[in-house]
């Protein structure tokens, strides 16, 4: 896929430059994750983006009661789908070195692979499905899902998920924003 960026007037927002509502939203991303993801620098040309996407996440992480490396596998999954190297790269670094992904279950993702994992395949296909049938998963899929252990309150958690990855993935495809030096050991290409 092509990383041209559809947008060309907009540029990351210096932080250094930024003002009012600009600089609030970029002290705040930096202060949840300890520095300035490229990503956060464009979505704060809209703060509202950015503050939604910080706000959505923030939840979906702390509220969905799904495990870390369950929500890797779930933004994982939206960010292929959409076809976002970057957010790829990003919750592959996640997946690997903080979410406590298997190796194994992080390479069959990588590789468009089947998953060794009924569990992480289950959710893995609910979520892909849900994001490429805009919302309308097929009965076979969320048996899977529900049969994997899941419940059905955990599809709504997707839902927001999908919500938040989408935020990400449309502003870095509109935007073309470079892969992170922090996330480049996962690039996807």
């Amino acid at each position: 896929m092509s990383a041209q960026p559809i947008l060309h007037t907009l540029h990351p927002v210096n932080p250094a430059t930024a003002e009012g509502a600009q600089k609030e939203i970029l002290d705040k991303a930096v202060k949840q994750v300890g520095f300035l993801p490229n990503m956060y620098a464009n979505m704060a040309n809209t703060p509202a983006v950015l503050s939604t996407y910080l706000h959505g996440y923030a939840l979906f992480r702390s509220e969905s009661g799904l495990k870390p490396a369950e929500q890797e596998v779930v933004f994982l999954a939206v960010s292929q789908v959409n076809g976002c190297n970057y957010c790829t790269a990003a919750h592959s670094m996640m997946a690997d070195k903080k979410s406590g992904v298997p190796a194994d279950v992080l390479q069959a993702i990588r590789a468009h692979q089947p998953i060794p994992s009924a569990r992480f395949a289950a959710l893995y296909a609910l979520t892909a499905e849900m994001v490429s049938t805009q919302g309308r998963p097929g009965a076979a899929t969320v048996k899977a899902f529900l049969d994997a252990g899941f419940q059905e309150k955990d599809v709504l958690y997707i839902v927001l998920a999908i919500a938040v990855k989408t935020l990400s993935n449309y502003t870095n495809h509109a935007l073309a924003t470079p892969v992170d030096e922090v996330f480049s050991a996962y690039r996807v290409d």
